[in-house]
């Protein structure tokens, strides 16, 4: 992690970035929550992870700092570290504010704490606030349900898990990440908010490293089951082609996202 993220980042006149406190191998610095919009009411986009104190000390100063509060919470992907700390936003700053997310379908949703209802987006739904509008692009791969966003006032987007600011991201399914990619190329952003890592000021060179870089390593497993045989393990693999990554992360990989979801790294 190269870069340094403080807590509070105003990015631009509608958008505020917000650092949860839950940096680690797979979060980079922590997950970041962003504030859209210029008026009173605006969106939440993330909302970290469950109990993080800090995180929602800092958001109940920026309310007040502001006075605004929250229209919509909007979640990028089921992860508990962008869902977790829902109904800890609702419950805290309760305003009638609206919780959006894509339908998970493997398996269905699981119901928010405190029965808080889930709306669901559709592909190419739009929801604005004072200051902003987003269109909401389903781009599978990291998980079924994921979701970018993208601000129609400048054509930015808010990438969730499937771009990262550093490093690249894992995912579930290769077929629909390399197709979700692909997608976000054509949109041709003028820079990606990312959920994990610092903002990518030129994002079309690394749109296009990370799908040549998934192509790399696929052609990387193909080579090596060629020389050493299929009958090897996930582990045997990583081993193998992540030599330059630590023992516990490896492990981690191999626990998260085991083949045939192999490609990550």
């Amino acid at each position: 992690m190269a870069a340094n993220i403080p807590p509070v980042s105003r990015l631009s006149s509608r958008l505020i970035r917000v650092l949860c406190s839950n940096p680690g191998p797979m979060t980079l610095q922590g997950t970041n929550t962003y504030i859209i919009g210029t008026g009173k009411r605006r969106i939440l986009l993330d909302a970290g992870e469950q109990d993080d104190i800090q995180y929602l000390k800092i958001l109940e100063d920026i309310l007040k700092e502001e006075n605004i509060d929250f229209e919509h919470v909007i979640v990028t992907h089921w992860h508990h570290d962008h869902i977790g700390g829902v109904h800890n936003v609702v419950n805290r700053f309760n305003n009638g504010c609206k919780v959006w997310k894509f339908n998970r379908l493997d398996p269905p949703d699981l119901p928010l704490p405190d029965n808080i209802p889930l709306n669901y987006l559709k592909d190419g739904e739009e929801i604005g606030t004072e200051g902003a509008t987003l269109r909401v692009i389903h781009t599978p791969g990291h998980t079924k349900d994921h979701i970018v966003l993208k601000l129609l006032e400048d054509n930015s987007l808010f990438s969730g898990d499937c771009i990262l600011g550093e490093g690249t991201a894992v995912f579930e399914d290769l077929h629909d990440y390399m197709n979700s990619l692909r997608r976000i190329l054509e949109l041709k952003p003028t820079c990606i908010y990312p959920g994990h890592g610092p903002v990518v000021e030129n994002p079309l060179p690394k749109i296009e490293y990370y799908i040549n870089h998934r192509n790399k390593r696929e052609e990387e497993i193909l080579r090596v089951l060629k020389e050493k045989g299929t009958k090897m393990s996930e582990m045997d693999l990583v081993k193998i082609i992540y030599i330059n990554i630590s023992c516990s992360v490896r492990c981690w990989f191999y626990i998260l996202y085991p083949l045939p979801k192999l490609l990550y790294g």
